[in-house]
């Protein structure tokens, strides 16, 4: 059996204001080239289909007219999607009878039964060969919130209640599949060790709560298709745990990732080898700095200059990082006048003064905007100004269960 993995698309997300949807396009396209050309027996994406629980209608549209491209083209193919931290789960689930028709599955939330049973076969989906057969049983989780897992059944621990229904759902696959038969497990979530893409990935703490451990895969799980984290990377420098990352760069910290899906081979329960398919990149990111402002105007002298010929839409996108010893109030129409007729696209400036850390290099931390900036790390910044000391973990807890209520609220449709 042959599998993709992909996840974390992000559509209609924007960059400092502008909209990607001509990258996500263009990736979409190669898609639909590479199921063509390789014929898999099922797609997986693993959460964080949308930027936001609200998404613009063309990103909308762009999931669904991919779908039924996709079924068109392989009628066969299995689809598996599950909503992320960054998605409605009853916004996922919506279209989801209709899309059934297409072979798609849409999971966006866990339920559980009146007995206080996690509520399985919704979450257990058959993934067939192409002969028809059910060679795999996909075990689909979506973003676990506080509460989804919590309450009057599982209690109030967060991470136990995560193990419990993970413990679950493994029994009751166990239990329905057959000799020969795969379990493949589709989750969003951030496992202990991953590395972290800082400027573009959502915090998932709930208080103390973080990183899951590894160890809630048993070795009964042939491969474990990850989502949240943007860098493709093995969980625990495991074969078969891995993130496949994020298909285009959501953030200048992510310039140097290698974006791409994952290939993965089964043969029956055995995994036989995962490779990589590396995603033409459409538009590039650029940055220049940190630097004084004359070796700046310098590096944008040296920019190619437009050629009319060229997409418009292919544009690299600019940041620019000045390191400044004084004010320069005309600072961004000295940039622009620069970069009259270069073939770039300017979406952000970042300054800081020299003083300001006495004359240490930038990093990104230094150069961070509030747009950047999670809601605990605003919270943190908020109280050390009002209070003059850092925030206590019990209260950041508090913060965190808080905002969780405010999340879940916004992803009422």
């Amino acid at each position: 059996m042959r599998l993709f993995h992909t996840s974390d698309w992000h559509l209609g997300q924007t960059l400092h204001g502008q909209e990607r949807d001509f990258e996500h396009a263009c990736f979409l396209d190669w898609l639909l080239g590479q199921l063509k050309l390789r014929q898999p027996d099922a797609l997986l994406i693993a959460g964080d289909i949308f930027d936001t629980v609200n998404p613009p209608v063309k990103a909308q549209e762009r999931l669904y007219d991919f779908i039924v491209q996709a079924h068109e083209q392989q009628p066969k193919l299995n689809i598996v999607m599950i909503a992320g931290n960054h998605d409605s789960g009853s916004r996922i689930e919506l279209p989801a009878p209709l899309m059934r028709r297409l072979r798609t599955h849409a999971l966006g939330r866990v339920q559980w039964l009146d007995d206080g049973e996690l509520d399985s076969d919704r979450l257990l989906i058959p993934l067939t060969n192409a002969r028809g057969k059910v060679a795999a049983w996909c075990l689909a989780l979506p973003f676990l919130r506080p509460a989804e897992v919590t309450g009057a059944h599982l209690g109030d621990d967060y991470l136990s209640g995560i193990r419990q229904v993970h413990e679950r759902l493994i029994a009751s696959a166990l239990e329905r599949r057959k000799p020969g038969q795969a379990l493949i497990a589709i989750s969003h979530a951030h496992m202990a060790g991953g590395s972290v893409s800082e400027d573009s990935e959502r915090s998932l703490i709930i208080g103390n709560a973080e990183a899951l451990p590894a160890s809630l895969f048993s070795k009964d799980i042939s491969y474990v298709a990850l989502g949240h984290l943007h860098k493709p990377q093995r969980v625990n420098r495991e074969a078969r745990i891995r993130y496949s990352g994020s298909p285009i760069p959501l953030s200048f910290s992510e310039i140097g990732y290698q974006h791409q899906i994952l290939e993965v081979e089964l043969d029956g329960s055995t995994l036989s080898g995962v490779e990589s398919r590396l995603i033409p990149r459409a538009v590039h990111l650029q940055r220049l700095g940190p630097a004084p402002l004359a070796e700046i105007l310098e590096q944008l002298a040296e920019l190619p200059v437009v050629d009319l010929l060229d997409d418009p839409q292919r544009q690299p996108w600019l940041e620019v990082r000045v390191r400044l010893d004084e004010p320069q109030p005309d600072l961004r129409q000295q940039l622009e006048t620069a970069l009259q007729g270069k073939a770039v696209r300017l979406v952000r400036i970042a300054a800081e003064y020299a003083g300001n850390r006495d004359g240490d290099a930038l990093d990104d931390a230094t150069l961070m905007e509030l747009g950047q900036m999670t809601p605990e790390e605003l919270f943190s910044r908020a109280w050390s100004q009002a209070y003059g000391n850092a925030v206590d973990e019990q209260t950041l807890a508090d913060f965190a269960l808080l905002l969780q209520d405010v999340q879940q609220q916004e992803e009422q449709p």
